[in-house]
């Protein structure tokens, strides 16, 4: 083989390798401070109960995006909150992005149908307040990434720990992304909206 077919080889060779670096490069994932999963993990069926008392299943979950956030209408702080900022963002992606908020309400025993139904309707009737058994309730707030306790009391008043992130569910009904909340001295944790919007954005385009 002569010199120049050796160049030639040389730069088809650059040239190729260039471009292999450049489709990586795009393919990468987006930089972002959400906890991304490279696989989405899908969600086992279940069945739950909306704010209108209709079945709600992981078929709810598909043919959209889905931002998904634990509470429980009791707690004075947090939840209510986080909803107003969720109000913000479903506004802002609506328009360019199919797109349901769920409020999963992990405090089934004070939290019926009709509370829930008054509850979301104050933030936006839009969106969707789920509940149902622990039984059936835990093992999706488990696969969500996401976690609750309720200490055994018989008060009437108690409080629900509970995550404050907000999990990205595909419209596979599998979960993408973890949106975890802003923790600052002296407020509660709470979700940078600007930033969930932006990044929502980013994971929602690469995918």
């Amino acid at each position: 083989m002569n010199s120049l077919a050796v160049k030639r080889g040389a730069r088809v060779w650059l040239v190729l390798s260039l471009l292999l670096l450049t489709a990586c490069s795009d393919s990468a994932m987006p930089d972002v401070e959400a906890l991304v999963y490279e696989q989405a993990k899908p969600l086992s069926d279940f069945t739950l109960q909306d704010q209108n008392a209709q079945p709600v299943t992981k078929q709810t979950l598909q043919g959209q995006w889905n931002l998904v956030f634990l509470g429980y209408t009791s707690w004075p702080n947090i939840c209510p909150l986080t909803l107003a900022k969720l109000n913000g963002v479903y506004k802002a992606l609506k328009d360019e992005y199919p797109l349901e908020i769920w409020f999963l309400a992990v405090d089934p025993k004070r939290d019926t149908v009709a509370k829930r139904k008054a509850y979301i309707d104050y933030f936006n009737p839009d969106f969707l307040a789920v509940s149902g058994e622990h039984k059936d309730l835990f093992p999706l707030v488990r696969e969500l990434g996401l976690i609750y306790a309720i200490s055994n009391s018989d008060e009437q008043e108690y409080a629900v720990d509970h995550s404050a992130s907000i999990a990205m569910v595909d419209p596979q009904g599998a979960v993408r992304a973890i949106f975890k909340p802003e923790f600052k001295q002296g407020s509660v944790p709470l979700i940078n909206a600007k930033l969930l919007i932006t990044e929502f954005k980013q994971i929602a385009d690469h995918y």
